[in-house]
């Protein structure tokens, strides 16, 4: 049972104009001091990944660790997560987005030249074989059932009960 301190919220309130001019001497000594972080991810298509100490490890109210234990697992935990991907990508990174890229080279050139052509010659043939499909069935089905359905409709059916 860690030592539990209660969290107040404190919040500065300032307008937009007042903070430009707190910021702008910080900002105008060095330009290159703050860049904005790129969005590498601007689709969100790994939205899903965005994972977090709390998803992974939580303590019901009723058990807690010692504060300084939750502080360092949770560092531990976010260092951890950061080398490793790190590493990982240093590794993986190239070699994968070399795969992706021939696979996706691949899978366009075959939807350019193989997969678009055929569709589109189905497209253009398929009205004229309509027009023949749809004389032969007034033809010869048409017809056929309509003279089947003439025959069969002289047929009474009466049920008698006893």
């Amino acid at each position: 049972m860690g030592i539990e301190k209660e969290k107040s919220e404190n919040s500065v309130i300032m307008n937009e104009e007042e903070f430009n001019k707190s910021i702008e001497p910080i900002l105008g000594k060095n330009p290159n001091m703050y860049t904005p972080v790129q969005d590498r991810d601007p689709k969100d298509i790994n939205g899903h990944i965005k994972v977090g100490f709390e998803d992974v490890i939580a303590e019901p109210i009723s058990m807690h660790s010692f504060d300084s234990v939750w502080i360092g697992s949770h560092a531990v935990f976010e260092l951890t997560k950061y080398v490793f991907y790190r590493i990982l990508t240093t590794f993986l990174a190239v070699p994968m987005a070399f795969v992706a890229g021939i696979l996706f080279g691949i899978l366009s050139c075959i939807h350019i030249w193989v997969v678009m052509p055929v569709v589109q010659g189905c497209m253009k043939t398929l009205p004229p074989i309509q027009v023949i499909w749809n004389s032969l069935m007034d033809i010869f089905i048409g017809p056929l059932f309509f003279c089947i359905g003439r025959c069969l409709s002289f047929i009474n059916v009466k049920t008698v009960q006893n």
